[in-house]
């Protein structure tokens, strides 16, 4: 074939797997990025945002080979490899291209394990991808150190892959491409979760980098700045850093209004008996944190199990240093009783901000709240996601 028909080979390819509803999940990401031809490129490669593939090596491979490669770059670029792992590239490259490789062929396997639509590439008759039971449920990190072990110990083989990986071309994208590009898989990858929902596929088989990749590790302090803009800031403080855009076509220049203090907020710290030290711990060195990073004019600093414990007021962000010795609770879990406590006692902040291991059987109702937007602070490394307001989960 030519490179033009290899190229409508491609985009034929692409638009089958797109409308296919056992590839829903990964929909939105097969119009992620470029895809081209060349005759020089011995196999297929991503540098993370674009595919590129050689023009013999597709005309050596069936539709539905062909098929399970489309989706093995595109997993390269959905999972983030080129950039998450370029320290394992950069300690052993071969090793960090086979881990990959591992984790993405377990699970394109597992999507269509009778290759109704996809099927193994072979090589004189047999698969020539980097494919091993042992790895299922691994991410390519831990992958990799096993991988690495062997090869150090000689037992490792020299391996080989299905495809190239441009990790330095990954190196060349500038900063706001990558942001572009983050947002892009971000929006297309839980476009996809969506679409697979309806579809009624998808999930039972994913890959735990897959899990990884969807709770995603973001600074819980950079959610709440978010949360705190989105639903409490004033804009009470003038800045010339942002020129004021409505006085600009008279020719007029005026500083803009920013500002990001909150008047009045309510921390609930969860003393209940499920809270183990460290996840007290984490509260209470945390509580100070959010004080400082949303700085109030005032905080009501309520300490709750199945009912209010104790109460504090502070003015500003002058939250005083405490030990875990000087919470009070242990009992049962109920936050509706802090929810209640705030109705009875006449307090309706600007916003409530809830630290907990989230292992609660009723979160309340927003009615129950009195309508103040609720922020729940998940520590102790449970993924929860609470019914109601917003949910972050510190120290991730």
């Amino acid at each position: 074939m030519t490179i033009a028909q290899t190229e409508r080979r491609l985009k034929k390819i692409h638009i089958t797997l797109m409308r296919n509803p056992q590839f829903a999940m990964w929909s939105g990401m097969l119009m992620v990025g470029t895809t081209s031809v060349v005759e020089d490129c011995p196999t297929a490669c991503t540098n993370g945002r674009d595919k590129t593939f050689g023009r013999a090596f597709c005309d050596s491979l069936d539709d539905k080979q062909l098929a399970f490669v489309v989706l093995h770059e595109v997993l390269h670029i959905a999972y983030r490899h080129l950039f998450i792992w370029k320290k394992l590239w950069a300690i052993d490259a071969q090793c960090a291209n086979q881990a990959c490789d591992y984790v993405i062929n377990l699970e394109l396997r597992d999507l269509d394990p009778k290759a109704h639509v996809i099927d193994i590439p072979l090589k004189d008759g047999k698969p020539f991808i980097c494919l091993d039971e042992r790895f299922r449920g691994m991410n390519s990190k831990q992958v990799f150190d096993i991988l690495r072990a062997e090869k150090q110990g000689g037992s490792g083989g020299s391996g080989g892959g299905l495809d190239e990986h441009d990790w330095e071309g990954a190196q060349e994208l500038s900063e706001g491409e990558l942001d572009e590009l983050a947002r892009e898989v971000d929006g297309a990858m839980r476009a996809g979760v969506s679409a697979a929902k309806k579809a009624g596929v998808g999930g039972g088989n994913s890959s735990r980098e897959l899990g990884e990749l969807l709770a995603p590790q973001v600074d819980w302090r950079e959610q709440l700045r978010e949360f705190v803009k989105a639903v409490c800031s004033n804009k009470d403080t003038s800045s010339w850093r942002r020129v004021n855009r409505r006085f600009l076509s008279g020719d007029t220049y005026m500083p803009s209004m920013i500002g990001e203090k909150v008047g009045h907020i309510a921390i609930g710290r969860d003393t209940s008996g499920s809270m183990g030290g460290a996840e007290l711990s984490a509260s209470v060195a945390e509580t100070k944190g959010i004080a400082e990073e949303v700085s109030p004019d005032k905080i009501d600093l309520i300490d709750w199990d199945g009912v209010v414990q104790k109460h504090e007021q502070f003015e500003g962000s002058a939250v005083v240093d405490v030990s875990t010795a000087g919470l009070r609770g242990g009992g049962g879990t109920d936050p509706r009783c802090m929810a209640a406590y705030l109705k009875e006692k006449g307090i309706k902040p600007e916003c409530v901000i809830i630290m907990t291991d989230g292992y609660l059987d009723d979160w309340g109702t927003d009615d129950e709240w009195q309508g103040v937007p609720v922020l729940w602070a998940i520590v102790g490394g449970n993924k929860v996601v609470a019914p109601i307001g917003k949910t972050i989960h510190v120290g991730d």
